[in-house]
């Protein structure tokens, strides 16, 4: 998992609430555990106007001109803003996987469903919660800005927009220390190997039979 300290990334307003997984990645790329390569599937059915399938070329396929994601102004945006409740319905981790393989690497919205929440974190993104006040504020800006950018520094838990209006963001010391260092959960249990294969050597040697 990419490790994740300081972010000074490009916005993209999704002014919509709640958006379930469903339309963040739809159900008929869910074939795929592959954990890759669901970027340009990202909101597939408000993408594009004909219905798309797992491995199909996205070169070329109609896209709807109006949809953020496809305004150029918007072009490698790192940070998604939305509204209230993001990420709801089924709790299929598809959708996480389709946003970091966009580009996404920051979430700030109000509020989100809980199993996409976590699974969040679990991918290497950052969710932010903040105020709706403040949601509101930054989607003003973003529309009114050209190139609006947010400056997100984990270490300190703030969000900087170009103005100087800062605000804090909440995380656990847990969730903060696997996304400073990168560390999914098969990365936490790999920070024991030493620990881990010492506890299989006494447990061979007590009990040999077992590995007979």
């Amino acid at each position: 998992m990419k490790a994740f300290t300081k972010l000074h990334g490009l916005v993209c307003p999704l002014d919509r609430a709640n958006v379930d997984t469903d339309a963040i990645i739809p159900k008929q790329f869910l074939k795929s555990i592959k954990r890759s390569g669901f970027g340009p599937y990202l909101f597939d059915e408000w993408r594009y106007t004909d219905h798309g399938e797992p491995d199909m070329d996205c070169t070329h396929r109609p896209k709807v001109a109006d949809f953020v994601l496809n305004q150029p102004r918007f072009a490698g945006a790192q940070v998604l803003l939305a509204r209230d409740n993001f990420g709801c319905g089924s709790s299929r981790e598809h959708a996480p996987w389709a946003i970091e393989d966009y580009g996404f690497r920051v979430l700030i919205a109000p509020s989100y469903a809980d199993i996409f929440f976590s699974n969040t974190y679990k991918n290497g993104l950052l969710p932010i919660i903040a105020s709706s006040e403040t949601v509101d504020r930054l989607f003003a800006e973003c529309a009114a800005t050209p190139g609006y950018s947010l400056d997100v520094d984990l270490a300190a838990q703030t969000v900087t927009t170009p103005s100087g209006f800062s605000f804090k963001f909440d995380i656990t010391p847990h969730r903060k220390h696997c996304l400073l260092n990168g560390l999914d959960e098969i990365g936490l249990t790999l920070v024991h190997s030493e620990e881990i294969r010492g506890f299989e050597a006494r447990h061979r040697a007590a009990q040999p039979w077992l590995f007979a």
